[in-house]
């Protein structure tokens, strides 16, 4: 088991990743997405995870420049926005998020969200070019693993029907009170690492009961129980703030474990923390006039 953040999972490609991430889903741009990367990056995480939709890649970028570590210790990931599926489109979506991130490489790219048939019945077709732009890019250096987000059995099996190049890594969201086990097992016997993005339950797993019981037998904080509770499961977890201080709270959890009944006591809680986004339901690009190229 995991004794320190920087210990890693291995990628089936052979690339290494470190066991837990820091987040940047609803950071704002500027000085506060800047200073979080920064504090997150004193705190000792060397794994940064941000998107291409959360608009704030050009300040990742900038903290982790200002932070003085070196890019080469940092492991980063990036995520294709829906607007930008088809495969030029792709293309020139990753060389944009270089360009915002001021690197010359992307350590694990995701496509962030399928393309579902309830929004296109070609679905299949056009994620299928998106992961071939995704191929050039892995091809040409400027990707070191490729991955897809929120994705379900069925569209990466759909996926692996033209590709060349399997997606190493699903990352989709974990926590307790939706944890999705059939589906992170399912990834995990395919051979792709998951990552789970919203540890912490948006925040609503912090207050409930459960939580704070095995909390305080650790003498812990709610948070550091929902972070150890995803990497016991096998999955890298990517906790999200703000503060500096809850920063770096967020990494203490290699000192301690949870005992097998706090695991099943935690896995049997009642749905809570739901995102309300379902990958059945992933945003349908076609409400803001998404057009594909598909060669």
């Amino acid at each position: 088991m995991f004794t320190s953040m920087t210990d890693t999972f291995t990628l089936s490609n052979g690339v290494k990743i470190p066991c837990l991430g820091y987040g940047t889903w609803q950071t704002p741009s500027g000085d506060i997405c800047r200073e979080s990367v920064k504090a997150a990056l004193q705190a000792g995480y060397r794994h940064i995870d941000t998107a291409a939709g959360y608009a704030n890649e050009a300040d990742v970028g900038a903290g982790l420049r200002e932070s003085g570590v070196a890019r080469e210790d940092v492991f980063l990931t990036t995520k294709h926005w829906i607007m930008n599926r088809g495969y030029s489109k792709t293309i020139a979506a990753v060389e944009a998020s270089l360009k915002e991130l001021g690197t010359d490489y992307i350590d694990l790219y995701l496509v962030h969200w399928p393309c579902v048939e309830k929004s296109h019945p070609n679905w299949k077709e056009i994620n299928a070019a998106t992961w071939r732009g995704f191929e050039k890019m892995y091809k040409d250096g400027k990707i070191r693993a490729l991955g897809v987000s929120n994705y379900l059995p069925e569209h990466i099996l759909a996926l692996e029907e033209t590709a060349e190049i399997k997606p190493v890594v699903n990352q989709i969201e974990f926590h307790p009170g939706y944890y999705q086990p059939a589906l992170v097992k399912w990834c995990q016997d395919h051979g792709m690492v998951v990552e789970g993005w919203s540890p912490l339950g948006c925040g609503a797993v912090l207050k409930d009961a459960t939580i704070a019981k095995i909390a305080a037998k650790y003498g812990k904080s709610p948070a550091q129980i929902c972070i150890r509770f995803a990497l016991q499961s096998g999955v890298l977890p990517m906790p999200k703030s703000t503060h500096a201080d809850r920063i770096a709270d967020n990494a203490r959890v290699f000192d301690f474990n949870l005992a097998d009944e706090d695991m099943l006591a935690i896995q049997t809680m009642p749905p809570l923390g739901y995102s309300t986004y379902h990958p059945a339901e992933a945003p349908a690009d076609s409400l803001f006039g998404g057009v594909y190229d598909l060669d």
